[in-house]
């Protein structure tokens, strides 16, 4: 018997699959935070779990093996610098899935799936509030008034250089 032996196709091709997974692993560990359906969470989160793994010893033999998946140089740095050393004290269960309801147009469960360690940056979105109320204010107060130029006709001006060039 091969019990749970297998993944799910997610209803599309092998090349579409695995892009669409490298993708989301991608910005799985860019954004620490994702937003998608349930099932492709699931399929995302084994391999996600995996590559936290290898990225806890930080070798050029598990760099070149993360970097078979993940394409984007900034993100595997990141992985070994920053998200796998957060992780050493833990031996799995990197991820976790929060569950939001049901998508309006067809009804897929929607989840969140993020890390673990992932925080709301409630200061970042105070200052983000802060400068966009002194923006606002910015904009509601009027300019500093300049001093009106001289207006003077065409006729005038061309009378001015005219008696410049008489004088030179």
């Amino acid at each position: 018997m091969n019990h749970r032996n297998g993944f799910n196709p997610l209803s599309r091709t092998t090349a579409h699959r695995r892009a669409m997974s490298r993708n989301m692993v991608t910005s799985l560990f860019r954004f620490e935070r994702i937003t998608t359906t349930k099932s492709k969470a699931l399929e995302v989160r084994k391999a996600a779990e995996k590559l936290i793994t290898r990225s806890k010893i930080d070798s050029v033999h598990n760099r070149r093996e993360v970097k078979k998946f993940i394409a984007d140089e900034k993100v595997l740095n990141k992985l070994f610098t920053e998200i796998g050393p957060r992780m050493k004290d833990r031996n799995g269960g990197y991820t976790r899935v929060l569950k939001l309801g049901f998508r309006q147009g067809d009804a897929a469960d929607m989840v969140i799936l993020e890390l673990v360690d992932y925080k709301l940056d409630s200061d970042s979105a105070e200052a983000k509030e802060d400068s966009k109320a002194k923006k606002s204010a910015a904009e509601k107060k009027p300019a500093a008034k300049k001093p009106a130029a001289k207006k003077t006709s065409a006729k005038k001006a061309e009378a001015e250089t005219a008696e410049a060039a008489d004088k030179e």
